[in-house]
């Protein structure tokens, strides 16, 4: 979600609101965010200060992150055998300080829920916010929670965060479609060293894809992007999802894996959406001539302390990295706007140099005047 300069600040203006969320910094993201990691006892501190006191602390840091307490409607399951049951675990607004801000919902599928729930999951949530979307009946898929009542609760809830998002219009972002961050762990019999990957391939690629189970579209499996650092689990890449597929074969998969991918891959995975959005934003302020100034000072700050800085030191994140800045386009977003403060910056010396060359002019035909004015005045003396 976007909204306009210091919007991570606005919807915790008033005391009753701000009492609904927890302040807080990524824990273990240190590789990520440690400029600007928060102590337990640092955030107790915080949360003992005046409003007003707290809100501008926080305006200071480049990003702040803040965990919704959602109280739960505890509606019960219908039909369970024809549904989908799914807990909502956290909700979290990531507000950087240049207006861009993310809503996170970590949703999990009911325990020992078949893979297809989950594949039919992944697709119809992701349309969840959209206008022609319902909780009870879509594409013949019908998923619950225990935290909303209906769809239109679900969805009031959405808007009271994000509001219009007439900045998302302008840059053309599509913020009734959610991106999707998924991890699975299938059994061990589907997926071992009898069984390879190449038996569930077919699987995977509507997994990395976000398509439903009885999808049938024929989808080659070389058009996702891959990236694997272990022997049971292949992350799938596209645009609008990443998507991770392990097997209960390594203990690996089901002990750490797990939170490393819902925490330093996650925000990895946050921080490439967020360049790309703003490379975006600063494209379209170099547009205009009352913002060029400001824009050209974006994209320098951002270019000096965000693209050529080098996030974590750890060989899976910087490789996942690189894959994600090249499956988002992101090299090239950046060589285009490049291109565009470059054509500014040298128009603007071009007329640095033309307004000096015109005072050169006046300065020196002043001079001759004075000159031939003397010149005029000695020769009648």
């Amino acid at each position: 979600m976007l909204k306009d300069k210091n919007c991570n600040l606005k919807i915790f203006q008033k005391e009753k609101d701000l009492k609904q969320y927890k302040y807080f910094l990524p824990k273990i993201r240190e590789f990520l965010f440690s400029s600007f990691s928060y102590s337990v006892n640092k955030l107790k501190k915080l949360e003992e200060l005046p409003l007003e006191t707290r809100v501008a602390l926080l305006a200071k840091n480049p990003c702040n992150i803040f965990e919704y307490t959602l109280k739960k409607d505890i509606q019960g399951k219908i039909e369970k055998a024809s549904g989908i049951f799914f807990n909502i675990q956290k909700i979290e607004i990531i507000c950087f300080s240049t207006g861009i801000n993310f809503l996170a919902i970590k949703t999990n599928v009911e325990d020992g829920a078949e893979f297809r729930n989950v594949l039919n999951f992944n697709y119809k949530f992701r349309d969840i916010n959209s206008n022609v979307t319902t909780l009870e009946n879509y594409d013949n898929i019908r998923i619950q929670t225990d935290s909303f009542a209906s769809t239109k609760t679900f969805q009031e809830f959405i808007h009271q965060i994000t509001g219009l998002n007439e900045e998302a219009a302008r840059l053309n972002i599509d913020t009734e479609r959610f991106l999707t961050y998924s991890y699975a762990c299938i059994g061990q019999d589907a997926w071992n060293d009898t069984n390879s990957f190449n038996e569930i391939k077919y699987q995977f690629v509507k997994y990395a894809n976000i398509l439903p189970a009885d999808n049938t579209r024929d989808y080659e499996y070389e058009k996702v992007e891959t990236f694997s650092k272990w022997k049971y689990a292949k992350l799938g890449l596209t645009k609008q999802a990443m998507s991770l597929l392990s097997s209960s074969m390594d203990m690996n998969n089901y002990t750490i894996l797990p939170e490393e991918y819902e925490n330093q891959y996650f925000y990895t995975y946050i921080l490439n959406q967020y360049k790309k959005i703003y490379l975006k934003k600063i494209a379209l302020e170099l547009k205009s001539n009352s913002h060029n100034k400001k824009a050209r000072k974006k994209f320098v700050e951002f270019t000096k302390n965000l693209w050529v800085q080098e996030i974590t030191e750890e060989e899976t994140g910087v490789l996942l990295n690189d894959k994600l800045q090249e499956v988002l386009g992101l090299e090239e977003l950046y060589h285009e706007v490049k291109d565009k403060y470059d054509i500014l910056y040298k128009e603007l010396n071009f007329e640095k140099e033309r307004k000096t060359t015109i005072i050169l002019a006046i300065v020196l035909g002043v001079s001759l005047l004075m000159n031939l004015l003397n010149f005029v005045l000695l020769t009648k003396n």
